[in-house]
């Protein structure tokens, strides 16, 4: 254990240079009316009143959706207050609750990006929830398959899904159908179509076909559809090296970004970026964030439509966001627990900021209720994000992906900025993993 959390401590530092996957969602869900009831199984409340410090990672109109759902726990929980405070971004969260750890000061309870979770449950310092679901009497296949890839550490259930998303393909309609295309589904017809696309005017592109933000997730998810994974089955080094996957998925980046298909932004707020090209009309085409989709939806004079990500061998997409989980340091356990609870199952927890925010439902109930149901049919975008989740796969998990990810980021800058050879990246990548995965 020492030498787990010394591991886990040195890792603090390097956490703050990291870009989180799948930043600034911000769409929109529904609404949930059969959610798991049964007041018998619920924990019974303690005898006096308890404080709960909640960490998160939402500012902004999703900040102000938190502090509802915490107001609407307290007003229906009289013995137990909860206390929600906004860390900062994903990786500032993750930082600060390593500090915390580390002085015997963590909350209760916390929201942690999903690809952290590993690190934190190898560190010993989340607890199993798997004693509390099953005290509540909720099954474990409550929870959406798709979105669960995170939440198994040693077989405990050391976290549950709350703001989740996936990448998909947001597509300008209008243009496309101006010019009799289609949206694309593999990677061909995306090359084709993207191409098709670009516009020069006096030697200069004023339109690219498709764009993406500066990220892991993009990459992984075409590593993934190649028939790729990012870690071999051991853990001992890449799985898209030999085959020849990696290679293959920059070459097709790197022959899109030269004739103009693809426009890859500055690394530095590149979300924003591609955001507001899609909306302009100066990029037909993005690869992002599902959580986009309601900002997107609200802000575009076009045909907005939103597709799954187009495959190569197969459709695949990983998943990004955030989950919830109980310090195992906590001493208030039972109420730590009753507010996740009530979060993940009861309908007036978290599925209106569901609904309101754009995040992908993550129960069977939800999905079932009418809410989601009527908003679906009022904006079918949103139940593609949903339907995607299907060809969800993650094969970054590992307790080493914040420090494998900052030198795949250096890696991807290399190719995508600074033209430097694909091969010669990946073998210098490759052992840079390696020696990762080995300490």
């Amino acid at each position: 254990m020492k030498k787990k959390l010394t591991m886990f401590l040195m890792l603090t530092l390097l956490i703050g240079l990291l870009a989180a996957c799948g930043n600034s969602n911000t769409g929109s869900t529904g609404n949930n009316t059969s959610e798991t009831d049964a007041a018998s199984n619920q924990p019974s409340a303690p005898a006096e009143k308890v404080t709960l410090q909640f960490w998160h990672s939402m500012g902004g109109t999703n900040g102000e959706r938190i502090d509802a759902m915490i107001k609407r726990f307290n007003e229906s929980h009289e013995n137990i207050e909860v206390i929600g405070t906004f860390q900062g971004g994903y990786d500032d969260t993750v930082t600060k609750l390593q500090q915390a750890v580390a002085s015997g000061s963590a909350p209760d309870v916390s929201m942690l990006e999903r690809a952290y979770v590993e690190m934190f449950a190898d560190s010993e310092v989340l607890e199993d929830m798997k004693p509390y679901l099953e005290q509540s009497g909720i099954s474990e296949d409550e929870f959406t398959e798709g979105l669960m890839g995170h939440s198994y550490f040693n077989d405990q259930l050391v976290s549950l899904p709350l703001n989740r998303s996936t990448p998909i393909l947001h597509v300008n309609k209008t243009l496309l159908d101006e010019m009799g295309l289609t949206i694309p589904k593999t990677w061909e017809e995306l090359e084709q179509t993207a191409n098709a696309l670009v516009v020069k005017e006096n030697g200069e592109i004023t339109r690219y076909g498709f764009s993406m933000p500066y990220d892991t997730w993009y990459p992984i998810a075409m590593i993934s559809q190649a028939e790729g994974k990012f870690f071999n089955e051991d853990r001992t080094s890449i799985g898209f090296y030999d085959n020849g996957v990696g290679l293959k998925v920059f070459s097709q980046l790197k022959k899109l970004q030269e004739t103009g298909a693809l426009y890859y932004p500055p690394a530095t707020d590149s979300g924003n970026i591609v955001n507001g090209m899609f909306k302009e009309g100066k990029v037909a085409m993005i690869y992002q964030s599902t959580g986009s989709i309601g900002g997107l939806t609200e802000a575009v004079d076009f045909d907005y439509a939103t597709a799954f990500l187009p495959q190569d061998k197969v459709y695949a997409n990983p998943t990004g966001g955030a989950n919830v989980a109980m310090l195992a340091a906590s001493k208030n356990k039972e109420a730590a627990w009753e507010f996740i609870r009530w979060m993940e199952t009861d309908p007036q927890g978290a599925l209106p900021f569901i609904l309101e925010s754009g995040y992908l439902p993550f129960t069977k109930s939800m999905v079932e209720s009418q809410e989601i149901k009527d908003l679906w049919a009022k904006e079918p975008n949103r139940k593609v994000a949903y339907d995607q989740l299907q060809y969800a796969v993650d094969t970054n998990n590992d307790v080493t992906w914040p420090e494998v990810m900052h030198e795949f980021f250096s890696a991807i800058e290399a190719i995508m900025y600074d033209s430097k050879d694909i091969q010669a990246t990946l073998d210098t990548f490759k052992k840079e993993a390696e020696r990762i995965l080995a300490d």
